[in-house]
């Protein structure tokens, strides 16, 4: 039985739009989509539904009009965002990617808030680009990371509360190793992560992340950084208990692969300035089929 058909997902329209999701998540989240494998057929592609939404905005902001002034990126995103909330309220939508998201919203009754929320970080990466403190910039990591692991803890079946607050805590935990890995980038577009007073704390300035030279100085903050990774990581995971079986070998492997990326940055000598780093393929294929080999007791019932 195909995942569509497994999932309940008969509408024709439906179907191109929930396989336009999955087509985005197969070409742009290889490690994503890895994972996603490991889930029930049944679950897949709701999964893929969120991300497509999340895929879509985000290319508005950093490729799709990377040619257009800030003014006209943002206007472009707001008003593509309107439509989806609207399409959300309404809960149906004629668009390719939003009838997928529509269906999933109302199926899993995901508040809505949480995509409002993700928008509204993803309009702040268009204005900002520095954070004095954490505090700051933990409203931004919020809406394009918490909130992901919320819309997907009710998809993935939560078996006691407690999920939730794990699922904020990783999905916070792989934007930070993601920013960790693309300080080099993020400085092309000129943007710093990081916020200002840690990097003081550790006696660096911009111009030192500018010069792209790795100093003593700037190990000392990526160290800091992959310590609060890893913290997030392990208080995070005694909630993988707290899902629906069938989903934990999956979102297990997720963790493993998304935080290892701060494994890799060490490999790498901390330098995130020359190598991007990534999950070796594999790691990738260790984790997964490990993984695979764990949700073999549940396959059956798929």
């Amino acid at each position: 039985m195909d995942e569509l058909t497994a999932a309940g997902i008969l509408d024709p329209d439906l179907r191109n739009s929930y396989s336009e999701c999955k087509r985005l998540n197969a070409l742009h989240g290889k490690t994503y989509y890895l994972a996603t494998l490991l889930l029930p057929k049944s679950k897949r592609p709701f999964v893929h539904a969120l991300y497509g939404f999340a895929r879509y905005a985000d290319e508005i902001v950093d490729e799709l009009t990377s040619q257009l002034s800030i003014e006209e990126r943002s206007l472009t995103l707001r008003s593509w965002s309107d439509t989806r909330m609207n399409d959300l309220e309404k809960g149906n939508s004629k668009d390719a990617i939003g009838r997928a998201l529509t269906d999933t919203v109302k199926r899993f009754a995901i508040p809505i808030e949480y995509f409002r929320s993700f928008l509204n970080s993803m309009e702040m990466d268009l204005t900002v680009t520095r954070y004095q403190n954490f505090d700051e910039l933990a409203e931004y990591v919020y809406g394009s990371a918490a909130v992901i692991g919320l819309q997907m803890a009710p998809i993935l079946g939560v078996q006691n509360v407690r999920a939730y607050e794990g699922a904020k805590k990783l999905g916070i935990a792989f934007q930070l190793a993601n920013f960790i890995r693309d300080i080099g980038e993020d400085l092309d577009r000129g943007r710093i992560y990081i916020p200002q007073d840690e990097l003081r704390e550790h006696g660096v300035s911009e111009e030192m992340l500018y010069c792209r030279i790795l100093t003593p100085q700037i190990v000392s903050l990526l160290k800091f950084q992959i310590e609060r990774v890893r913290t997030l990581q392990a208080q995070a995971e005694p909630t993988i208990f707290c899902l629906d079986k069938a989903s934990q070998p999956c979102i297990r492997a997720a963790s493993e692969l998304y935080c290892g990326i701060v494994d890799e940055v060490e490999r790498n000598g901390y330098d995130v300035f020359s190598h991007r780093a990534s999950t070796s393929r594999y790691r990738r294929l260790k984790v997964a089929g490990r993984a695979w080999i764990q949700s073999l007791p549940y396959r059956f019932s798929w």
